[in-house]
């Protein structure tokens, strides 16, 4: 079969079947105006649920402030090249120390982009003897890291302690036969389900097996621990973590992220990551532009404080209406429905169309069928008027959906 046949054939894959109908409203949306929790979308106000802008720095006036002087200052080419070759600077190696001091690592390095940096780091730091133990949930980049790996890989069933100990078995008879060594990943905050990662049970059982993990914070970096320094933070164990990555999209509102560990291992990461080596190095507007983020990030705790009351405000007052948040404990707030696509659409509508509610829709084949998943991202920029406001409209909503009004022959007949 000609290779293009195929694709076409293929009807657009999991997602793509449905970008007929959904594309420029459910995929793929325009949000327009300045980053905010209230924006335009399709011509209308809508008080948004679907940004990582934790720490409301997006448009924090100083980090605008920074960002603008920057790119006058050095424009966006600059530094041209990899940083091997031509692209380093103090500002780089400066943002890397304080990273690594932030949280609890001898050393850091610089990531042009979270999701390429974790396929990287995990294809750089294991060979064809190694093995590789991952929570089943994982992140996408994590799965695709995973794939790139030429040994063997056993997933354990997510958070599950007895599944883990039982694949780290598995993995320590085959290590033994390949002279290779075991790498186990685990996320420190489940972006999906919000869910923390069980990092000490995991780190305890080095007791029991000789394995390295590394720990995906993307969501724990800059909204968990009493500093913010993340979950390995939260949870009190940050020696025990021996690679910790972090990402900048999430709670510094940029680009990029960050791998910390040992020096040695971040000096081999350094000139190991084919990513890093053969990609140009960070713009340095947005090194500068992340400075002046994690500055902010470290100096302003009250940013954190509001984070979690819009967020504790939210989840207990979603639960007392009844809804579904399944097992978060973080700020992430996934509202699980029992529902059809065709429903998942029209209360998604419903909610974007009558109450100017914007939030993301998760379904079929990220979560399993039957199930709709609606997922609530609060900031630090968000008020507890969005808040109430938001309650209202999924009282309505749920009101509406137990009534069979999002049935498929009023959602047909719409």
């Amino acid at each position: 079969m000609d290779l293009f046949d195929k694709i076409i054939s293929s009807m657009g894959g999991p997602l793509g079947q449905h970008q007929k109908w959904s594309h420029g409203y459910f995929s793929y949306p325009k949000l327009e105006g300045e980053i905010a929790p209230h924006m335009q979308f399709n011509g209308k106000e809508h008080l948004v649920w679907s940004l990582n802008n934790y720490l409301g720095l997006a448009n924090h006036p100083e980090v605008r402030e920074a960002d603008a002087k920057a790119a006058a200052d050095y424009g966006m080419a600059y530094p041209m090249g990899a940083r091997m070759m031509s692209g380093n600077s103090i500002h780089h190696e400066e943002l890397e120390n304080g990273l690594a001091e932030f949280v609890g690592k001898e050393a850091a390095f610089l990531l042009n982009y979270g999701y390429q940096g974790m396929v990287s780091i995990i294809d750089s730091l294991v060979t064809r003897n190694d093995v590789i133990v991952y929570d089943a949930e994982s992140h996408a980049c994590i799965i695709d890291g995973v794939r790139l790996h030429m040994g063997k890989r056993f997933v354990y069933q997510h958070n599950d302690l007895e599944s883990c100990e039982k694949q780290l078995e598995r993995a320590t008879r085959l290590a033994e036969q390949t002279g290779g060594g075991i790498l186990l990943i685990t996320e420190g905050v489940f972006g999906m389900s919000g869910a923390q990662g069980k990092l000490n049970e995991i780190i305890d059982l080095k007791k029991k097996f000789d394995f390295r993990i590394l720990v995906d914070d993307a969501h724990g970096f800059g909204t968990m621990g009493p500093t913010g320094a993340g979950t390995h933070e939260a949870q009190g164990c940050v020696e025990g973590v021996d690679v910790y990555f972090g990402t900048f999209a999430k709670s510094m509102a940029g680009i990029g992220g960050f791998v910390a560990a040992d020096r040695q291992i971040i000096d081999y990461l350094r000139y190991n990551m084919r990513s890093q080596i053969f990609a140009k190095a960070l713009p340095m507007p947005m090194v500068i532009g992340l400075k002046k983020r994690f500055e902010l990030l470290k100096a302003k705790p009250e940013l954190r404080e509001q984070l979690w009351q819009i967020s504790t405000t939210l989840q207990n007052g979603l639960r007392a209406r009844g809804f579904d948040l399944g097992v978060t404990n973080t700020m992430v707030t996934p509202v699980y429905l029992k529902g059809e696509l065709y429903e998942a659409t029209a209360l998604t509508r419903d909610l974007r169309e009558q109450w100017g509610i914007f939030c993301s829709i998760v379904v079929y084949p990220v979560i399993p069928k039957g199930l709709i998943l609606l997922r609530l991202i609060p900031t630090a920029a968000h008020s507890l008027e969005d808040v109430q406001r938001t309650l209202d409209a999924y009282s309505a909503m749920g009101e509406k959906l137990k009534a069979g009004v999002y049935s498929k022959k009023v959602a047909e007949a719409q």
